[in-house]
């Protein structure tokens, strides 16, 4: 397929019309959405009208008679040492190895951003209490979820 001379004006006209670029390669024949993209695009046809938005009417809502209260209950991770806001031996990701904990520490976005640098478990990227937050195993996530299930349900 090339891009005659014929071929070039109508995809500049539905461009403008604001057809998408997949109706447009539709509409073409033997082209691509992404080569309609790559052709406005070395164009240089950047802005373009939008397509209508059909409006669809809405059903309106049910009143709800009885709204059952539901309790969320969150595992909290069960950790023997407490965790300071910022371990003394944290550090920066210039100073990660395979050795320390790789827990972040803060907002990545800040200039103190660190990470835990206790000693790392043997095969994880973490600490002890680190892997505990971090690692669930599947049997007490499925435990923990179905009970939540049945207590949003009323089933005791």
């Amino acid at each position: 397929m090339s891009w005659t001379d014929d071929r070039i004006e109508r995809l500049k006209q539905m461009w403008t019309e604001g057809l998408s670029a997949s109706q447009i390669a539709r509409a073409l024949g033997e082209v691509t959405r992404n080569a309609v993209i790559g052709k406005v695009h070395r164009l240089g046809l950047a802005g373009r009208a939008t397509a209508p938005r059909v409006e669809r009417p809405r059903p309106a809502p049910q009143p709800r008679l009885h709204t059952p209260r539901v309790a969320v209950m969150r595992a909290e991770p069960v950790i023997e040492e407490p965790l300071e806001p910022m371990p003394v031996n944290a550090v920066t990701v210039v100073d990660l190895s395979a050795t320390v904990c790789r827990w972040p520490i803060g907002d990545p976005a800040t200039a103190d951003f660190r990470f835990c640098g206790r000693k790392a478990k043997t095969g994880a990227p973490y600490c002890e209490a680190h892997v505990r937050m971090a690692y669930q195993p599947a049997q007490s996530r499925r435990d923990r979820d179905r009970e939540l299930v049945r207590k949003r349900l009323n089933f005791g």
